[in-house]
């Protein structure tokens, strides 16, 4: 890790840090919770809790404390400034309504996928999703898209910071074998992820680039794996969702010309 410059302010750094050990895996959490995954004491991750709660961006019912949507603000101006979600909504919505199925948008932040944009059709998982929602990149087909995206020397920093762990029996948890996977999502122009976040899940994803071909977001659709065989993905799934990629990359394109 690479030392911080002598502007970097330290308590922000550490309350943003309590902010992100909340996700969709732990949505909930206890202070001693907090202070383990952050670094932090508990006298110091406590004192960072009880002000977010002042300001708003907590709750607590005494023993756990859980994010108010009052930190989607945090990300608005982003989000706003991508021009992505404004982008793709109509076309995510055509094609849930084409296949039936829920689509979203995600981009990459850290070693996470962070939900931008999505149109729910049935819920076919366990936790809810929402915008601002984040999962692991590398047990998901949109985090696959981005990481096969990444120059050489950005994929190496980012393995080396991922934590591989096993989130059903089919996931991926070997560098080797998450490299050979995004040679074949390169090659491809499409990834398909078979049950390796979540039993039951079957999700495709495709990348969507800018005006220069750098991949900066990812579009998928998901579905439960008894919905379609893997032949019926490829053949029925992966052309609409591949068109719907296309279709976001040139209304990007054109938003960000015109601004």
């Amino acid at each position: 890790m690479t030392e911080p410059s002598p502007e970097y302010v330290q308590s922000l750094g550490r309350g943003l840090a309590v902010i992100r050990s909340f996700n969709a895996r732990h949505p909930r959490r206890t202070l001693s919770e907090v202070a383990k995954d952050t670094g932090l004491t508990r006298a110091t991750a406590r004192r960072f809790l009880l002000t977010l709660i002042e300001l708003g961006y907590l709750r607590t019912d005494g023993s756990q404390f859980w994010l108010t949507p009052k930190v989607l603000e945090l990300g608005y101006s982003f989000l706003s400034s991508l021009s992505l979600p404004d982008a793709a909504g109509p076309h995510l919505e055509t094609l849930a309504e084409r296949v039936r199925e829920s689509t979203s948008v995600s981009i990459l932040d850290g070693t996470d996928i962070v939900y931008v944009a999505r149109v729910p059709v049935s819920r076919i998982m366990t936790v809810s999703i929402d915008i601002g929602t984040r999962f692991p990149a590398f047990a998901t087909s949109m985090g696959r898209v981005l990481l096969a995206g990444l120059e050489p020397e950005a994929l190496d920093r980012h393995l080396a910071e991922a934590e591989l762990i096993p989130l059903t029996e089919a996931t991926i948890t070997t560098q080797r074998q998450l490299r050979e996977e995004l040679a074949r999502v390169r090659a491809d122009g499409y990834c398909v992820v078979d049950q390796e976040l979540e039993q039951g899940l079957r999700s495709m994803a495709a990348p969507i680039r800018d005006q220069t071909g750098t991949v900066v977001a990812a579009v998928n659709i998901s579905t439960q794996a008894a919905r379609y065989s893997l032949g019926e993905v490829h053949a029925t799934l992966i052309p609409a969702l591949l068109e719907t990629s296309a279709a976001i990359e040139l209304d990007l394109t054109r938003i960000r010309s015109n601004t």
